[in-house]
């Protein structure tokens, strides 16, 4: 009796491991599949009607969402004792100088804008990464400090993919909790360069989960992203600065 209820034991975990490893292969198989649960446990539809509020290194951030229309915001005083206000939305950016707009150069205007964007980009990941230009590519589950993550590669198109279109991302989503970790990025201007962010202080403001974020860069000039979390675990990245939001809050109003 012992020896049959042991082999009806055994076919049981035999085939609910087959079970699990059916399910684990059928995800693996879509991005989208892993993203679109990523963006559900991030609690990133918090942000439908809502306004985003945070500080991050001395200057407020806001960032509004309404069914694809957005507005964010950035204000902070200069040198001189003026109130900088940068005003950016699907209409494009302008500027206020203690409340009245000035004029910018085209220059001037895209760099705003580029740096108004990159800041909310970051703060918000992942609900971006269902954007129209954007490919999305499975390359395999790494392990990360003994956890296993799903690793998604991410390019983007040049038609709608901003002039940054040629950088590369790769993100590491846990395979059982599907929070982001982990994320690395290469980038073209300046020079050029690439980073490696390890999220930390992990917390839900209004349902919106939040992270503040390590960010390392290689100690040589590499930029293979791919093999990023491999170097992390090697201690062959470099501790570049502290990623931190502060003050951070969920709002119902309108910009």
């Amino acid at each position: 009796m012992k020896y049959i209820f042991s082999v009806l034991l055994l076919s049981i975990l035999i085939v609910s491991c087959s079970n699990d490893s059916t399910s684990k292969q059928i995800v693996l198989k879509d991005p989208n599949v892993i993203i679109n649960r990523a963006i559900r446990i991030h609690g990133s539809e918090m942000l439908e009607g809502n306004t985003f509020r945070f500080d991050f290194r001395g200057r407020h951030y806001r960032a509004f969402f309404n069914r694809g229309q957005y507005v964010y915001a950035r204000s902070f005083e200069d040198s001189t004792g003026q109130m900088i206000t940068d005003i950016l939305s699907n209409r494009g950016l302008y500027r206020k100088v203690n409340g009245t707009e000035v004029s910018l150069t085209a220059k001037d205007s895209a760099a705003y804008a580029e740096s108004v964007n990159s800041v909310i980009y970051f703060a918000l990941l992942p609900v971006f990464l269902n954007d129209a230009a954007v490919n999305k590519e499975l390359l395999e589950i790494e392990t990360i400090n003994e956890q296993d993550y799903y690793k998604i590669k991410v390019t983007f198109d040049q038609n709608g993919g901003g002039s940054d279109f040629q950088d590369e991302y790769i993100y590491w989503f846990h395979t059982q909790y599907y929070s982001m970790d982990y994320l690395a990025y290469n980038y073209q201007v300046n020079g050029g360069g690439a980073r490696f962010r390890e999220a930390f202080n992990e917390r839900s403001v209004a349902g919106l989960r939040i992270a503040d974020y390590n960010n390392y860069k290689p100690k040589d000039k590499r930029m293979d992203v791919e093999n990023f979390g491999q170097l992390f675990m090697k201690d062959s990245l470099e501790l570049l600065s502290k990623i931190e939001l502060d003050s951070v809050e969920l709002v119902k109003d309108i910009e």
